[in-house]
């Protein structure tokens, strides 16, 4: 490999992410026009038209109105999958380490962050999931185990277990790892108190597993997820303290908007004393539901006061995003055919090249 060809790794095609639900992807972008407008039909009662049929039919989309709201999304779905396939991703030139990180709950934080970093595990990059949030839930999503007996990131914090006894590879894509949280996490904020540099433990532990893979002559991690439960505690400080970059989920509903200053007044208190390098990088807007006026106007609102900030990406509501957890799986391997595994490939691809 050429030194050129190291600096950068490829996204697969859309729908070659890999799933273990054995999904076989279309050759070429005709076939993505064809599959979703056959599955309406079908629906219309018409399941009896042959595959041939559909086959050597032409374009799909050519023969619909354009008036037809289906037709109008599937055309730019379509564009938006030719605009992923064959695009390069640069290689950091630092580990880059994110707090996916807002007190309100509810908003997908641990959504963004095991999907993101599967995108970006998919391309080819070295990413590391730390679960923070004594739910567990991005290791359930990740499908790590992490009940009560297996040593997790609460002994990474109170009992200085160094972080790589603790990382477990995800079994559905390579070069993803997750740190996993057990429920043992629910009391670390008020064991947390008593030790001495309490904010700073978990930042320790990633500086010194980054040194070990170093010299143990493992790849450099390009990227570390941190997944924050929803609140302001010590856990979230020792995320901000351990990151350099903040990526905030938000809702577009207006009571997700509220909690905003509050957390960009934490970020300042974190920047002034404990971390001066940590800056609020990234914002994702989720949960986008194009059908109403509320959440154009929300999301016009958030680019307006962070333009530079805010992805062009927007990630919409979608029953596969929220079915994939249960099968423990990221929605890129559960369906990655779905529109919420297109918009995450997206914010990934757009963080990548920021």
């Amino acid at each position: 490999m050429t030194s050129s060809e190291a600096s950068t790794r490829r996204i697969p095609p859309f729908v070659s992410l890999g799933s273990a639900r054995a999904f076989v992807a279309p050759p070429v972008a005709h076939d993505y026009s064809v599959k979703k407008p056959a599955s309406v039909a079908k629906s219309a009662g018409m399941a009896g038209v042959s595959r041939e049929t559909s086959a050597t039919s032409a374009n799909v989309l050519d023969s619909i109105d354009d008036s037809s709201p289906i037709a109008r999304e599937l055309a730019h779905e379509n564009k938006r999958r030719e605009r992923l396939l064959g695009r390069e991703l640069p290689k950091p030139e630092k580990t880059r380490i994110f707090t996916v990180s807002n007190q309100k709950g509810g908003v997908g934080k641990t959504t963004t962050t095991v999907n993101i970093a599967a995108a970006l595990a998919a391309a080819g990059l070295n990413v590391l999931v730390i679960d923070i949030d004594p739910q567990g839930n991005a290791s359930t999503a990740l499908g790590i185990d992490h009940h009560a007996d297996v040593d997790s990131i609460y002994d990474v914090l109170i009992n200085d277990i160094p972080l790589q006894d603790v990382v477990a590879p995800c079994p559905d894509i390579a070069k993803l790892i997750c740190a996993p949280a057990t429920i043992h996490l629910a009391g670390a904020e008020i064991e947390l108190v008593s030790l001495v540099a309490r904010e700073q433990r978990l930042r320790r532990a990633i500086d010194v597993y980054c040194k070990e893979r170093a010299k143990n002559g493992e790849e450099r991690l390009d990227y570390i997820f941190i997944d924050c439960p929803p609140s302001l505690g010590l856990l979230t400080v020792n995320a901000f303290c351990a990151a350099n970059e903040v990526l905030i989920p938000i809702q577009c509903e207006y009571y997700a908007l509220e909690g905003l200053s509050q957390l960009l007044k934490n970020i300042e208190m974190i920047q002034k004393h404990l971390n001066a390098d940590l800056v609020v990088s990234t914002i994702l807007l989720t949960m986008y539901d194009g059908r109403t006026n509320l959440a154009a106007q929300v999301a016009a609102e958030v680019r307006e006061h962070f333009p530079e900030q805010v992805l062009g990406a927007v990630v919409p509501r979608s029953v596969r995003i929220s079915e994939a957890p249960s099968y423990q799986q990221t929605v890129m391997t559960y369906d990655p055919s779905s529109s919420g595994a297109l918009s995450y490939l997206e914010a990934a691809a757009e963080i990548a090249e920021r």
